[in-house]
């Protein structure tokens, strides 16, 4: 019988040792704790770690918000810092880019002159007198009044409150799905329904249990959650780039 040196017998061990660090990316392979280092939210069921993430959204002071967003009403892509008291950023739809601005219930809307010539409902071309005032209010400041239509709306964009209300809510039974990373951070994800056909979101692992991503079912957009709690500055705009059109926009 052949007798094992000591040298082939830790050739031996070594094997499944790097197997074992192969297969790392897999968490739980070879005894490893997914939740070793972790907030320990991942042990939690997915009801639970949904409600984790919803209180850790409404205690949070601001966040940025980025990505898409696809309605019967178009395609928006969003890049707004939110905060309880104002905002800042821009939205981009299929014809245009516009910034906003609120400070408290001051909301300021920048765009360029296409966005002010732009007249969907209208079949003919901008006449000479719309394509002048457009030129006046070509990259200014212009004050939404609120009594405008269209304040609702574009103040929604704005609100932290109701976007994330209206971003990171699960519909359907929620089932656990797997970690992943989002911005380096790991992350669980929850998803409504087993395939996520109502929404998908992902759960910080380390630190606060914020939501870091949610992608809506249907393939209705994905959006960004980050710098959550980082507070920025708000400042109005100086008179020289602002325009108080009155009680209502012109028409767009």
């Amino acid at each position: 019988m052949a007798v094992r040196t000591p040298s082939s017998r830790i050739r031996r061990a070594v094997v499944p040792l790097a197997l074992c660090a192969g297969l790392t990316a897999g968490l739980t392979a070879c005894g490893a704790d997914p939740d070793e280092g972790t907030n320990g939210v991942g042990k939690l069921s997915a009801p639970e770690i949904e409600q984790k993430a919803q209180s850790a959204a409404d205690t949070a002071k601001a966040v940025r918000l980025s990505g898409t967003l696809v309605s019967k009403g178009g395609t928006f892509k969003l890049n707004m810092r939110l905060k309880q008291d104002g905002a800042a950023g821009s939205v981009t739809t299929k014809n245009s880019t516009f910034e906003l601005l609120r400070i408290g219930d001051a909301l300021y809307l920048k765009a360029d002159a296409d966005f002010w010539a732009h007249d969907d409902k209208a079949a003919e071309e901008p006449t000479e007198a719309d394509t002048e005032a457009a030129d006046k209010l070509d990259d200014m400041y212009v004050k939404v009044p609120q009594g405008d239509p269209s304040y609702k709306q574009f103040r929604g964009f704005t609100d932290m409150d109701v976007l994330l209300a209206g971003l990171i809510g699960l519909h359907g039974e929620k089932v656990k799905g797997d970690r992943d990373q989002i911005g380096g951070v790991r992350t669980i994800k929850v998803k409504g329904g087993a395939e996520g056909e109502g929404g998908t979101l992902d759960v910080a692992l380390e630190g606060s249990p914020y939501p870091l991503q949610f992608a809506r079912g249907g393939g209705a957009g994905v959006v960004v959650l980050s710098e959550w709690n980082k507070d920025f500055p708000l400042a109005e705009p100086s008179r020289e780039e602002t325009l108080d059109y009155g009680k209502q926009l012109p028409r767009t």
